[in-house]
């Protein structure tokens, strides 16, 4: 069809023209947005009074460990479509990061973050990466087209974001999926260039009898380390470093490291299937039809799922390479660092499905995992020297190569589990998975998490109540456990953490109020100190947080907000911002057929004891060590962003002035110890819709 047409052309164009995405200069790029918008005003105005009336699309995504599906969003939306493309606040108001997009980062709401993985050196950039929390499924009738391409800055320190996700249906039960990112930015300061190239294929099924999910996804992300700024006066002062001299070439600001870069990649694929055994019931549908329709009791559930990653650390420059580390055990004069890891888990299950009679008030399953995993280490040990007039060295025929000092390691565990959910009811629901390791380093493992809900009727409209708790009781991740690399070594015999936390959340609708607050307990909590090493903790840490959502809404004007109040019981193990604030005030109105959203919104932290990121394990530390009199602190400075999101037809587009309060709120804008955010820049982007 025409649109489709359209994409097989734009496509090539936006992806497989290298020298555009990581080359152009900003006209370049500006002439390339304004042909696309061009274009596809053209095509959805020419189609959009033939286009036919269909039953509405929709959208899934899977929840572990027996693939229950749960409901899903389709990202067509264009109220605050442009704040996911500002490093410093597009996944958390509190963010410590390196500075650049599509670079490392560590979210400091302790509630939001994930525990460290399996494959630790995915953790940071996790949040650009296909993943299977993040997987969706769609069922959209006609074939389904999100394009978009967002850019900013110029020919030195542009940052483009290239975004495909394509979904079709072969009848009403089969359907296909792709989706590609293509991330490039060069960094406002030197050497933290970075870019990252996703891509997926997806399929669904639904039967009667039988259904499944299916993915395969990969990922490949390298960027540039600069291990920070090497005097924070260029930011706070300019003049003192610069004989007076007040304005900055950022570029030009003198960096730690200058020849270092990590290499992330991986990828993943994921089966669910269903089988589902049941009995058949006739309905009649008038006087002369009758049809009989399965009603499920039983379902066999199985899930595969495999993961692989690689992980490369690179330091050329030998003088930095002895002085940024503490140590430097094999090679001095540069550092070649490989680690890679790859898993294999199968989960076989059986389930009682809810609902086929009116006594089956919840769904009741019970099922086994078995995982293999593997784990390889490798660093480059120092060419040896050969003397060439020694009669003992012989002939030398070949260029002399540097051996490689290895290490590896492997895993057999194996779980078993149950599942109790209840999901259609009207007034409560709630779901309680309990897991136990019973081989390997499994061995003594517990996993129970468990939740409620329910729903009141109140004034005319829906009061939602949730309660939930969760204990788990696992081992260290092994990389935690077993590193060899050219700076850092360690061989630990970790205990298991404990952590215990309880939670509730209530929403109320008319006065678009949320509150949540939760406690956590952590026993044997693993961190990284400030020489950038894996610690236990042998006490325990208590966690308390409470997020207050308020949105106030009066005729166009429109005020988000949202405060985190959090407290840790030991900032020398876990600190925290005690206070975190997200506000976005806007107006929405219309011009004609286009929607318009114009907005200022802010990001603010108070101070708290910093975290550092280490680029040769790619983890954030505690930069502080216990007891320090005069402890670094980062903080206290709001970060604003001017911006207007459009939407006209299909087509979503975005103009924005980020950090726009730089030098009207003080110059201490750091996201970590010499680590500065971003200064003013200009963006914009836009994102399409291709109906086929």
């Amino acid at each position: 069809r025409v649109n489709l047409l359209a994409v097989s052309y734009l496509i090539p164009v936006s992806i497989l023209s290298d020298s555009l995405l990581t080359a152009s200069s900003r006209s370049n790029r500006m002439i390339m947005l304004m042909a696309v918008l061009a274009a596809v005003m053209s095509f959805t105005m020419s189609t959009h009074a033939a286009e036919p009336r269909l039953a509405p699309s929709y959208a899934w995504s899977l929840t572990p460990p027996l693939g229950l599906r749960e409901p899903a969003t389709i990202d067509t939306l264009y109220l605050n479509y442009s704040r996911g493309y500002v490093p410093q606040t597009a996944f958390s108001p509190a963010w410590a990061a390196t500075g650049n997009y599509c670079a490392e980062g560590y979210n400091m709401i302790y509630f939001d973050r994930k525990p460290v993985s399996e494959f630790m050196f995915r953790d940071p950039i996790s949040q650009y990466l296909p993943s299977e929390s993040t997987q969706k499924f769609y069922n959209t009738r006609i074939p389904m087209t999100l394009l978009g391409y967002s850019f900013g800055g110029g020919k030195d320190n542009g940052q483009d974001a290239l975004t495909l996700t394509f979904s079709g249906n072969a009848g009403k039960r089969l359907q296909f999926g792709a989706m590609i990112d293509y991330l490039y930015s060069k960094g406002i300061y030197a050497n933290q260039a970075a870019k990252d190239l996703n891509w997926g294929l997806s399929a669904s099924y639904t039967g009667e009898r039988f259904e499944f999910q299916t993915y395969g996804s990969h990922y490949a992300l390298t960027s540039q380390e600069n291990g920070g700024i090497t005097d924070d006066l260029y930011i706070t002062d300019p003049a003192e470093v610069q004989g007076g001299q007040n304005s900055v070439n950022y570029k030009q600001i003198l960096t730690v490291l200058t020849d270092a870069q990590n290499r992330t990649r991986g990828g993943e694929f994921y089966f669910n299937g269903r089988y589902k055994i049941g009995f058949y019931e006739e309905e009649r549908i008038n006087d002369t039809t009758v049809v009989e329709h399965l009603v499920p009791v039983t379902s066999i559930i199985y899930t595969l799922k495999y993961n692989d990653g690689r992980h490369r650390f690179q330091n050329n420059d030998w003088k930095q390479n002895q002085s940024f580390w503490d140590n430097t055990w094999f090679n001095p004069a540069l550092t070649n660092d490989n680690q890679r890891y790859w898993s294999l888990r199968n989960t076989l299950g059986i389930s009682l499905l809810e609902g086929f009679n009116k006594w089956a008030k919840a769904g009741l399953a019970l099922f086994a995992t078995y995982e293999i995993r593997r784990y390889s280490m490798e660093t480059l040990l120092p060419v040896p020297e050969v003397d060439p007039d020694d009669p003992a060295a012989g002939e030398i025929t070949e260029p002399v190569t540097a051996p490689i000092l290895k290490g590896t390691g492997k895993q057999d565990l194996m779980w078993v589990g149950g599942q109790l959910t209840k999901q259609q009811g009207r007034i409560l629901n709630y779901d309680a998975t309990a897991e136990f390791g019973l081989v390997g380093d499994a061995v003594g493992e517990i996993k129970i998490d468990g939740g409620i809900t329910t729903r009141i009727p109140l004034f005319g409209d829906t009061v939602n109540i949730a309660a939930r708790g969760k204990f788990t009781n696992v081992s260290a991740p092994w990389f935690l456990q077993h590193f060899l690399s050219n700076h850092f070594v360690w061989n630990n015999d970790f205990s298991k953490t404990r952590t215990f936390r309880v939670g509730g959340s209530i929403s109320i609708p008319w006065t678009r109020t949320h509150f949540e607050a939760g406690v956590e307990n952590i026993q044997n909590a693993l961190w990284f100190d400030s020489a950038s090493l894996p610690c236990q903790h042998g006490g325990s840490v208590q966690v308390f947080s409470a997020t207050l959502r308020q949105d106030l809404h009066a005729g166009a004007f429109s005020w988000e907000n949202r405060v985190t109040y959090q407290k840790s019981s030991d900032e020398n193990i876990i600190p925290l911002p005690q206070l975190t604030l997200y506000s976005n005030m806007y107006l929405t109105f219309r011009i004609a057929t286009l929607r318009l959203q114009f907005g200022l919104d802010c990001s603010y932290f108070t101070r708290y004891r910093a975290v550092g990121f280490q680029p040769a394990t790619m983890q954030f530390y505690n930069y502080n060590t216990p007891g320090d009199e005069a402890p670094v602190k980062i903080g206290n400075y709001p970060f604003m962003n001017l911006y207007l999101n459009c939407r006209l037809s299909k087509t979503t587009f975005y103009l924005m002035m980020s950090h726009i309060n730089q030098g009207l709120t003080g110059d201490n804008y750091f996201s970590m110890p010499h680590y500065p955010m971003n200064p003013r820049r200009f963006q914009l982007g836009l994102s399409i819709d291709f109906a086929n």
